[in-house]
């Protein structure tokens, strides 16, 4: 029987949990024998991470990266004790007692980070774990140039640490051919020679297509997880994790030279059949794709005419001629024939926007896990 929270919907989104895995075994095996994390920061892109994590965790994954503490905090409960949760943006001044009381580990980004966990290492009288960031040329986090000189000088200001990894972040890796990639990876190499020897972590998930050069100790893939392309310009060879159908609520016939949506930036340029669906942007679905995206319907495709309203959007569907969706009925806005990636391109941005913009309202499923 239809549950009534989905017929009553305005649209379903569907996420493939044996997919995630799925995705998660083909990243361990090509990275041989690299531990392989699982990064499930912003709810897992957006899918749901007290769900997500533990499907990864069934497949071995022991390593699990978020970005702020409280996602940290919120996911604790949902893994196993012999789970480590690491903070990508380490803490904030005057929490670093919640992230010992959670057992959370921090990723230190600075020296004023480094120094307030030693002060909490030497108040409780005991070693605490952390990764350590060096920046190598992306400019966002990790320690400068010069807070490696000052650390390479005084070393002991890492006293009371356990030094889990030294890590950093590629900025150019979907682009196998960038110099950047090249150059990053010397400087990780030298930040290392120059540190307390530490297990190293450095590839994403497109960095593991880079080679063996790249995965050092610890990989933490993330968008691959979910079905974004790692290598810009090659064959996807992740499996599809989403599937986004909209309901249609409406559909009318429109006479030649009629306008639609807010604007009327789209003018039939013929007699046509438009169907009005309840997404919008508000919803996650982007106000970019009007006039360029596309819903699809068995094998037909349907374009996004006019601009995308708030919880509405609007499709020609003239290409189902005698059959058009019945109010009620759904149409793919994400899945088979437009995967995150195609919407992303028809949207002007990444699959990551994509993922993370999803919506509240929708009525989720969650397949296998």
């Amino acid at each position: 029987m239809l549950d009534t929270r989905e017929a009553s919907a305005g649209a379903v989104l569907t996420v493939d949990l044996d997919a995630i895995r799925a995705n998660y075994r083909l990243l361990r095996d090509r990275l041989g024998g690299t531990a392989c994390a699982g990064v499930v920061k912003a709810d897992a892109y957006g899918l749901g991470a007290s769900r997500v994590a533990p499907a990864l965790a069934a497949e071995g994954c022991r390593h699990f990266f978020v970005a702020h503490l409280d996602e940290a905090i919120a996911l604790r409960p949902h893994l196993s004790d012999d789970a480590d949760l690491f903070v990508l943006h380490g803490v904030m001044p005057g929490v670093e007692a919640d992230c010992v009381a959670h057992r959370i580990i921090p990723v230190l980004n600075s020296l004023p980070q480094i120094d307030a966990w030693t002060g909490l290492s030497r108040s409780l009288g005991r070693r605490l774990p952390a990764i350590l960031q060096v920046d190598t040329g992306m400019s966002r986090l990790g320690l400068s140039a010069r807070e490696m000189e000052i650390l390479a000088a005084d070393p002991a200001r890492l006293d009371g640490i356990d030094l889990r990894f030294v890590m950093s972040h590629l900025a150019c890796a979907e682009q196998q051919g960038h110099g950047m990639n090249a150059g990053q990876l010397a400087r990780f190499r030298e930040a290392r020679a120059r540190l307390p020897a530490a297990p190293g972590c450095f590839a994403n998930s497109s960095g593991i297509f880079l080679g063996p050069d790249y995965h050092f100790d610890l990989a933490r893939p993330g968008a691959a997880l979910y079905g974004v392309a790692p290598v810009a310009g090659a064959p996807n060879p992740m499996r599809g994790v989403v599937r986004l159908q909209g309901r249609v609520i409406q559909v009318r016939d429109v006479e030649a030279g009629a306008r639609v949506g807010y604007g009327g930036t789209w003018t039939a340029p013929a007699p046509a059949r438009i169907a009005t669906v309840s997404v919008g942007y508000a919803d996650g679905y982007l106000r970019s794709l009007g006039n360029r995206g596309a819903a699809w319907r068995g094998g037909a495709r349907l374009p996004v005419v006019g601009v995308v309203s708030m919880d509405t959007v609007t499709l020609d569907v003239s290409a189902l001629g005698d059959h058009p969706p019945a109010p009620g009925s759904m149409v793919d806005l994400i899945g088979e024939h437009n995967p995150v990636d195609a919407v992303a391109e028809a949207a002007g941005t990444i699959g990551y926007e994509i993922l993370t913009s999803l919506g509240g309202r929708y009525f989720r499923h969650y397949l296998g896990g």
